[in-house]
């Protein structure tokens, strides 16, 4: 038998696909935990399908997922894979496209009999793996069931529980091929199965024997090496954007010393950050699983009137559902944050796919005047700094904030440098007292400087207010049907949103020079796509830059004069043009959009391609 020949690669992306009940996301999420382990910058996308239990052999039943790991810096899941693991012909078909030409297939040849041919609407004379269509890559043929029932002939299971088992046979050959530890793994079967060990040991056993095919085969020629990445100093962890979400909350609870209520319903794909909340009871978090969104929203409202740090969360179809309570706690004036884990539309259109389509309903999607901040995270780890964000601007501003993320980043993950308390700035939140009163009188929307009102809480002697959907009379918060006073009270709404300008920081460029040919204005989980294609395009000698928003609703002070330092901006957006929108009546540029509305998330060569294209006019 020949030995493998090692090769070092800078970077590898590897793609898992199967039926959902074969394992593919547990499969990537275990190489993904082992490379972190090994010191590499990686980024994952699970690609699940939409249906809970999706009919088995089908396309539409095919579960994904992609992980990018390397040597040096990663910003996205790769635009095209090297290696396609492949459980089955529907898993091929519907993921075919992502390989690169040349790349390795390694196909699970059971998964390709007539029956599951069949079901993947592909004829009997068309079997991929013998018609000659996949020439050019290079196919690796292995009856991955076949040699896992053999494994594990003696184990006592049944050939149900045997047959998933054959994930981690996958799963130690390309721990094999990629020189990854299979230890961690195995702590984790062990762990995982501790209260069925006759699972554990199969799962264990069949692991190993993916890792030995791969040593003793002569199929496979070479072996790769990742080398660790350059990492700033610190420790380290794989974090999803939901869980980064929810540390976020959690830390904005501890910095402002708020106890945190989440009222929720759970909606795909933001039930993770309820689950989550859920396991931090020692923090004194209250979780709620309310009966319906309208429910969760007014809980959260009712909490924040109780002097909580009040949070709800949902997506697209329960933000639709929640409008009316936003614009209560907007004349509220309560300080409430709204996540929403924005997910393909409309109605429950594409529920686990992503995309960027309820800007403008964060941003008008109310009956009224009624404007709220918005804040927006752009990667899986930001979604922590993101969600501590909005909590300060609800807190110190006394107004609801939405947290807009999206599907791509919130299950999405990559390694995430633990932060210190010391390292988190303080949330300056203070309630009325007694003593706050005035010639005797309290006033519960007398203002301050940022407008904001008195935060006073239930119960408080001297403080006894009246609360309600109907307009405020300014200072006294009585209800007033004045023309004039409700004019002065939207303008004043209105004005405290701005006014959150003068206390978030100026807009920075993310990359590229201070004034040039083009200026690509990101916000959200495009951010990796839009950095990667301008490193590359300022490595080919192109003046461009990147910058990326955080802060939406208000923009930063000097957004529009970055603006105006290029001969051009563009927009790329998961949607048909929403912020272009807002950019093109707030600041008067021109600016070109690219959009997508397909469930997935831009490639590198889309932006690419579509600067080139506006550059070279």
């Amino acid at each position: 038998m020949l030995a493998a020949v090692n090769e070092t690669v800078e970077s590898v992306v590897i793609r898992f696909a199967g039926d959902s009940g074969d394992g593919m996301q547990l499969t990537g999420s275990q190489f993904t935990n082992t490379s972190a382990l090994l010191g590499n910058d990686l980024a994952t996308f699970p690609d699940f399908p939409a249906e809970i239990r999706a009919p088995i052999g089908t396309v539409a039943g095919v579960s994904g997922f992609q992980v990018h790991i390397g040597s040096s810096r990663i910003y996205t899941p790769g635009d095209s894979c090297d290696v396609l693991v492949v459980m089955n012909v529907a898993a091929l078909k519907s993921n075919l496209r992502h390989l690169k030409k040349g790349g390795t297939i390694i196909a699970n040849t059971d998964g390709f009999d007539a029956k599951n041919m069949r079901l993947a609407g592909v004829a009997d004379d068309k079997n991929p793996l013998e018609d000659g269509s996949l020439e050019g890559y290079d196919v690796k043929k292995l009856d991955v069931t076949k040699i896992t029932r053999a494994a594990l002939t003696d184990s006592g299971l049944g050939v149900k529980e045997i047959d998933r088992c054959k994930n981690m046979f996958v799963l130690g050959l390309i721990y094999w091929m990629y020189h990854r530890p299979i230890e961690n793994t195995v702590n984790f079967i062990e762990s995982k199965f501790k209260k069925n060990p006759a699972v554990a040991e199969a799962n264990v056993k069949v692991l190993k024997a993916g890792w030995n095919y791969g040593e003793t085969t002569e199929a496979f020629a070479s072996r790769y090496e990742v080398n660790k990445a350059k990492m700033d100093a610190g420790v380290y962890r794989g974090i999803t954007g939901n869980v980064a979400a929810t540390y976020g909350l959690i830390a904005a609870s501890v910095k402002s010393e708020l106890p945190l209520f989440l009222g929720s319903y759970p909606i795909t794909p933001a039930s993770d950050i309820l689950h989550e909340l859920s396991k931090y009871k020692n923090f004194g978090i209250k979780t709620f699983q309310a009966e319906d969104e309208i429910a969760a929203i007014t809980s959260a409202i009712g909490a924040a009137f109780g002097g909580s740090l009040a949070i709800t969360t949902s997506s697209g179809p329960g933000i639709a559902l929640k409008t009316e309570a936003i614009g209560l706690a907007t004349v509220l004036e309560l300080p409430i944050v709204i996540v929403n884990v924005q997910r393909g539309g409309p109605s429950t259109g594409l529920p686990t796919k992503t995309e960027q389509a309820d800007l403008l309903q964060a941003m008008y999607g109310r009956n009224g005047e009624c404007p709220v901040a918005i804040v927006a995270a752009q990667s899986p780890t930001d979604c922590f700094d993101a969600a501590f964000e909005a909590c300060r601007i609800a807190v110190e501003h006394m107004v609801p904030v939405f947290l807009l993320t999206d599907g791509y980043i919130a299950n999405g993950s990559e390694p995430w440098k633990f932060p210190t308390t010391a390292d988190l700035p303080t949330i300056k939140a203070a309630y009325s007292k007694p003593e706050d009163k005035k010639d005797g009188k309290f006033l519960p929307y007398e203002r301050d400087e940022k407008l904001s009102r008195p935060w006073a809480i239930p119960g408080t002697p001297g403080l006894e207010h009246r609360i309600g959907g109907l307009e405020k009379q300014n200072g006294t918060g009585n209800i007033s049907y004045d023309p004039a006073n409700h004019e002065f009270m939207i303008h004043l709404r209105a004005e405290k949103i701005e006014r959150i300008a003068d206390y978030i920081p100026d807009q920075a460029l993310d990359n590229g020079p201070e004034k040039g040919d083009l200026l690509i204005l990101g916000w959200g989980g495009t951010y990796g796509a839009l950095k990667t294609a301008t490193r590359d395009l300022l490595a080919e000698g192109y003046s461009v830059a990147h910058a990326h928003l955080r802060h939406l609703n208000p923009m930063p002070k000097n957004l529009g004069n970055m603006l105006k330092n290029y001969k051009q901006v563009l927009i790329p957006e998961l949607n048909s043009g929403q912020l272009i929108k807002i950019i093109r009546d707030k600041y008067f540029i021109d600016a070109k959009g690219l959009n997508k509305v397909q469930g997935l998330p831009f490639t590198t060569i889309e932006v690419k391609n579509k600067v080139k294209e506006l550059i070279s006019k």
